[in-house]
Protein backbone atom coordinates (compact mmCIF):
# COMPACT_ATOMS: atom_id res chain seq x y z
CA UNK A 1 0.00 0.00 0.00
CA UNK A 2 1.73 3.46 -0.87
CA UNK A 3 2.23 5.64 1.45
CA UNK A 4 3.35 9.63 1.91
CA UNK A 5 4.53 11.24 4.83
CA UNK A 6 3.90 15.24 5.08
CA UNK A 7 5.86 17.44 7.27
CA UNK A 8 4.20 20.79 7.92
CA UNK A 9 7.45 23.06 8.31
CA UNK A 10 4.98 26.51 8.14
CA UNK A 11 1.32 27.04 8.59
CA UNK A 12 0.42 30.29 9.05
CA UNK A 13 -0.45 32.92 6.97
CA UNK A 14 1.28 36.19 5.51
CA UNK A 15 -0.03 38.24 8.51
CA UNK A 16 0.38 35.86 10.70
CA UNK A 17 2.96 36.34 13.67
CA UNK A 18 2.79 33.43 15.95
CA UNK A 19 3.25 30.48 13.07
CA UNK A 20 6.10 30.25 10.46
CA UNK A 21 4.70 30.80 7.25
CA UNK A 22 3.77 27.97 4.69
CA UNK A 23 5.91 25.40 3.56
CA UNK A 24 5.40 21.64 3.85
CA UNK A 25 7.92 18.68 2.87
CA UNK A 26 6.47 15.19 0.94
CA UNK A 27 8.35 12.18 1.45
CA UNK A 28 7.21 9.60 -0.61
CA UNK A 29 7.63 6.42 -0.41
CA UNK A 30 9.36 5.91 -3.95
CA UNK A 31 12.15 7.60 -1.87
CA UNK A 32 11.34 10.91 -3.90
CA UNK A 33 10.75 14.48 -1.30
CA UNK A 34 9.41 17.38 -2.30
CA UNK A 35 9.48 20.63 -0.52
CA UNK A 36 6.53 22.52 -1.12
CA UNK A 37 6.66 26.41 -1.02
CA UNK A 38 9.53 27.88 0.77
CA UNK A 39 8.29 30.09 3.51
CA UNK A 40 10.23 33.26 4.28
CA UNK A 41 13.44 33.81 6.15
CA UNK A 42 15.40 30.63 7.26
CA UNK A 43 11.58 28.67 8.60
CA UNK A 44 12.31 25.75 6.68
CA UNK A 45 15.94 25.36 8.09
CA UNK A 46 14.98 25.96 11.35
CA UNK A 47 11.91 24.13 12.14
CA UNK A 48 13.14 21.17 9.56
CA UNK A 49 15.88 20.83 12.19
CA UNK A 50 13.60 20.15 14.55
CA UNK A 51 12.08 17.12 12.65
CA UNK A 52 15.53 16.14 11.36
CA UNK A 53 14.95 16.93 7.89
CA UNK A 54 17.98 19.29 6.82
CA UNK A 55 17.56 21.75 4.06
CA UNK A 56 20.64 19.72 1.95
CA UNK A 57 18.11 16.65 1.75
CA UNK A 58 15.83 19.20 -0.93
CA UNK A 59 16.66 18.95 -4.42
CA UNK A 60 12.92 19.79 -5.73
CA UNK A 61 10.61 22.67 -5.22
CA UNK A 62 7.50 23.44 -6.08
CA UNK A 63 6.51 26.83 -5.48
CA UNK A 64 2.72 28.29 -5.16
CA UNK A 65 2.97 31.98 -6.07
CA UNK A 66 5.20 34.79 -5.47
CA UNK A 67 4.41 36.18 -2.63
CA UNK A 68 7.01 36.57 -0.30
CA UNK A 69 5.79 34.17 2.84
CA UNK A 70 5.45 31.03 -0.04
CA UNK A 71 8.57 31.96 -2.00
CA UNK A 72 11.01 34.00 0.19
CA UNK A 73 12.28 31.42 1.75
CA UNK A 74 13.91 30.42 -1.55
CA UNK A 75 17.22 31.94 -1.06
CA UNK A 76 18.09 30.15 2.14
CA UNK A 77 17.15 27.11 1.04
CA UNK A 78 19.54 27.36 -1.61
CA UNK A 79 22.14 28.82 0.05
CA UNK A 80 22.19 26.51 2.90
CA UNK A 81 22.06 23.51 0.66
CA UNK A 82 25.20 24.93 -1.64
CA UNK A 83 26.92 25.41 1.50
CA UNK A 84 26.56 22.02 2.84
CA UNK A 85 26.18 19.84 -0.39
CA UNK A 86 29.20 21.62 -2.44
CA UNK A 87 29.02 19.04 -4.99
CA UNK A 88 25.50 18.69 -5.46
CA UNK A 89 23.72 18.93 -8.82
CA UNK A 90 21.64 22.72 -8.83
CA UNK A 91 18.46 22.88 -7.17
CA UNK A 92 15.50 22.02 -9.71
CA UNK A 93 12.61 25.06 -9.07
CA UNK A 94 9.21 24.47 -10.27
CA UNK A 95 7.18 27.96 -11.20
CA UNK A 96 5.39 29.67 -13.26
CA UNK A 97 6.56 31.99 -15.26
CA UNK A 98 4.90 34.62 -13.38
CA UNK A 99 6.39 33.57 -10.14
CA UNK A 100 9.98 33.24 -11.93
CA UNK A 101 9.67 36.87 -13.09
CA UNK A 102 9.24 37.39 -9.05
CA UNK A 103 12.35 34.86 -7.86
CA UNK A 104 14.52 36.69 -10.35
CA UNK A 105 13.92 40.23 -9.03
CA UNK A 106 14.60 38.81 -5.64
CA UNK A 107 17.35 36.41 -6.51
CA UNK A 108 19.06 39.87 -8.03
CA UNK A 109 18.34 42.13 -5.15
CA UNK A 110 19.68 39.82 -2.57
CA UNK A 111 22.48 38.40 -3.80
CA UNK A 112 22.42 35.38 -1.48
CA UNK A 113 24.56 33.19 -2.96
CA UNK A 114 23.46 34.33 -6.49
CA UNK A 115 25.64 36.23 -8.18
CA UNK A 116 24.38 35.60 -12.05
CA UNK A 117 20.30 35.09 -12.50
CA UNK A 118 19.14 33.96 -15.59
CA UNK A 119 16.02 32.30 -17.43
CA UNK A 120 17.39 29.04 -16.73
CA UNK A 121 18.42 29.47 -13.18
CA UNK A 122 20.74 31.14 -10.57
CA UNK A 123 24.63 30.50 -10.46
CA UNK A 124 26.97 31.85 -7.53
CA UNK A 125 30.26 33.56 -7.35
CA UNK A 126 31.94 30.82 -8.39
CA UNK A 127 29.72 30.01 -11.67
CA UNK A 128 27.94 27.65 -9.78
CA UNK A 129 24.30 26.58 -10.73
CA UNK A 130 22.93 26.60 -8.06
CA UNK A 131 19.24 26.88 -8.90
CA UNK A 132 17.65 25.31 -12.47
CA UNK A 133 13.88 27.03 -13.50
CA UNK A 134 11.46 24.61 -14.96
CA UNK A 135 8.28 26.79 -15.73
CA UNK A 136 5.21 24.84 -16.11
CA UNK A 137 1.34 25.96 -17.29
CA UNK A 138 -1.88 24.69 -15.98
CA UNK A 139 -2.29 20.85 -16.24
CA UNK A 140 1.11 20.19 -17.25
CA UNK A 141 2.38 17.26 -15.60
CA UNK A 142 5.80 16.95 -14.55
CA UNK A 143 7.60 13.54 -13.57
CA UNK A 144 9.48 14.02 -10.17
CA UNK A 145 11.21 10.10 -9.06
CA UNK A 146 10.45 6.93 -9.92
CA UNK A 147 6.34 6.91 -9.14
CA UNK A 148 5.99 10.35 -8.70
CA UNK A 149 4.72 12.98 -10.61
CA UNK A 150 2.66 16.58 -9.96
CA UNK A 151 0.71 18.63 -11.55
CA UNK A 152 -0.34 22.56 -10.71
CA UNK A 153 -3.99 24.27 -11.36
CA UNK A 154 -4.99 28.18 -11.69
CA UNK A 155 -5.38 29.17 -8.40
CA UNK A 156 -8.10 32.23 -7.81
CA UNK A 157 -5.33 34.88 -6.05
CA UNK A 158 -2.91 36.65 -8.30
CA UNK A 159 -1.72 36.03 -11.59
CA UNK A 160 0.50 33.21 -11.98
CA UNK A 161 -0.48 31.25 -8.54
CA UNK A 162 -1.20 27.34 -8.61
CA UNK A 163 -2.15 24.38 -6.39
CA UNK A 164 -0.38 21.79 -6.72
CA UNK A 165 -1.73 17.69 -7.33
CA UNK A 166 1.18 15.62 -6.14
CA UNK A 167 0.66 11.39 -7.30
CA UNK A 168 2.89 8.92 -5.61
CA UNK A 169 2.35 4.90 -6.82
CA UNK A 170 -1.40 6.08 -7.33
CA UNK A 171 -1.84 7.79 -3.96
CA UNK A 172 -2.59 12.20 -4.83
CA UNK A 173 -2.31 15.09 -2.36
CA UNK A 174 -3.69 17.79 -3.36
CA UNK A 175 -2.61 21.39 -1.88
CA UNK A 176 -4.99 24.46 -2.44
CA UNK A 177 -2.29 27.09 -2.52
CA UNK A 178 -3.93 30.67 -1.67
CA UNK A 179 -6.79 30.94 -3.37
CA UNK A 180 -10.40 31.46 -2.98
CA UNK A 181 -13.40 28.98 -3.37
CA UNK A 182 -11.76 27.69 -6.60
CA UNK A 183 -14.03 25.23 -8.89
CA UNK A 184 -10.07 24.38 -10.75
CA UNK A 185 -9.10 22.69 -7.27
CA UNK A 186 -12.31 20.78 -7.20
CA UNK A 187 -11.09 19.00 -10.22
CA UNK A 188 -8.05 18.65 -9.63
CA UNK A 189 -8.74 17.26 -6.10
CA UNK A 190 -11.32 14.57 -7.27
CA UNK A 191 -9.66 11.09 -6.57
CA UNK A 192 -7.48 12.64 -4.20
CA UNK A 193 -6.59 10.71 -0.67
CA UNK A 194 -6.16 14.41 1.22
CA UNK A 195 -6.58 17.79 0.37
CA UNK A 196 -4.93 20.15 2.00
CA UNK A 197 -6.31 23.46 2.17
CA UNK A 198 -5.85 27.43 3.28
CA UNK A 199 -8.23 28.34 5.66
CA UNK A 200 -7.65 31.85 6.46
CA UNK A 201 -10.81 32.61 8.72
CA UNK A 202 -14.20 31.76 9.82
CA UNK A 203 -17.27 32.21 6.95
CA UNK A 204 -18.40 35.07 9.08
CA UNK A 205 -15.28 36.66 7.67
CA UNK A 206 -16.13 35.58 3.59
CA UNK A 207 -15.83 39.44 2.86
CA UNK A 208 -12.90 39.83 4.25
CA UNK A 209 -11.10 36.64 2.89
CA UNK A 210 -12.67 37.12 -0.46
CA UNK A 211 -11.26 40.80 -0.73
CA UNK A 212 -7.52 39.37 -0.16
CA UNK A 213 -8.02 36.71 -2.03
CA UNK A 214 -8.47 33.84 0.25
CA UNK A 215 -10.68 30.76 1.24
CA UNK A 216 -12.64 30.83 4.68
CA UNK A 217 -12.68 27.24 6.50
CA UNK A 218 -16.49 26.29 5.19
CA UNK A 219 -15.18 27.22 1.27
CA UNK A 220 -11.79 24.18 1.80
CA UNK A 221 -14.91 22.17 3.09
CA UNK A 222 -17.01 22.72 -0.06
CA UNK A 223 -14.00 22.25 -1.83
CA UNK A 224 -13.28 18.59 -0.19
CA UNK A 225 -17.01 17.78 -0.54
CA UNK A 226 -17.46 18.28 -4.07
CA UNK A 227 -14.20 16.44 -4.66
CA UNK A 228 -15.00 13.91 -2.65
CA UNK A 229 -11.17 13.86 -1.18
CA UNK A 230 -11.04 10.62 1.88
CA UNK A 231 -9.59 13.83 4.13
CA UNK A 232 -9.40 17.79 4.53
CA UNK A 233 -6.39 19.41 6.68
CA UNK A 234 -6.68 23.39 7.02
CA UNK A 235 -3.54 25.15 6.77
CA UNK A 236 -2.70 28.96 6.21
CA UNK A 237 -3.88 29.79 9.46
CA UNK A 238 -4.32 33.80 10.46
CA UNK A 239 -2.39 34.95 14.00
CA UNK A 240 -6.35 35.12 15.92
CA UNK A 241 -6.92 31.41 15.73
CA UNK A 242 -3.15 30.18 16.40
CA UNK A 243 -4.35 28.79 20.23
CA UNK A 244 -7.98 27.73 18.97
CA UNK A 245 -8.52 26.25 15.70
CA UNK A 246 -12.40 25.01 17.16
CA UNK A 247 -13.98 27.71 15.23
CA UNK A 248 -12.53 26.90 11.79
CA UNK A 249 -13.13 23.33 12.29
CA UNK A 250 -16.58 24.03 13.22
CA UNK A 251 -17.09 26.01 10.03
CA UNK A 252 -15.79 23.07 7.55
CA UNK A 253 -17.69 20.09 9.36
CA UNK A 254 -21.00 21.95 8.21
CA UNK A 255 -20.15 20.99 4.54
CA UNK A 256 -17.61 18.33 4.80
CA UNK A 257 -18.34 15.01 6.76
CA UNK A 258 -15.13 13.52 6.10
CA UNK A 259 -11.91 13.33 8.80
CA UNK A 260 -10.56 17.22 9.50
CA UNK A 261 -8.12 18.83 11.37
CA UNK A 262 -6.32 21.82 11.28
CA UNK A 263 -2.27 21.67 10.76
CA UNK A 264 0.45 23.26 12.94
CA UNK A 265 4.17 23.59 13.02
CA UNK A 266 5.91 20.56 13.48
CA UNK A 267 3.11 18.17 12.45
CA UNK A 268 3.91 14.99 10.55
CA UNK A 269 1.13 12.79 8.92
CA UNK A 270 1.52 10.34 6.97
CA UNK A 271 -1.73 9.29 4.69
CA UNK A 272 -1.74 5.77 2.58
CA UNK A 273 -3.79 4.31 -0.03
Amino acid sequence: MPEMKISFLGTGSGTSTNRAHTAMVYDCDDGTRLLIDTSSGNSVAKNGSELGIPVASYDQVLLSHHHPDHLSGLLFVQFVRALERQDAPALEVYLTEETLEWAQMMCTSSHLNVFEVDDTGAKNSDGRQVMNWNTVKSGQEVSLGPTTKASCFDADHISGAVGWRVESNGLAVVFSGDTRFNPNLVEASKGARLLIHEAFCTDEEAKRANHHGHATAGDAARSAAQSDVKELVLTHLDTVFHQDQQPLLDDAKKHYSGPISAAFDLRQITVDG
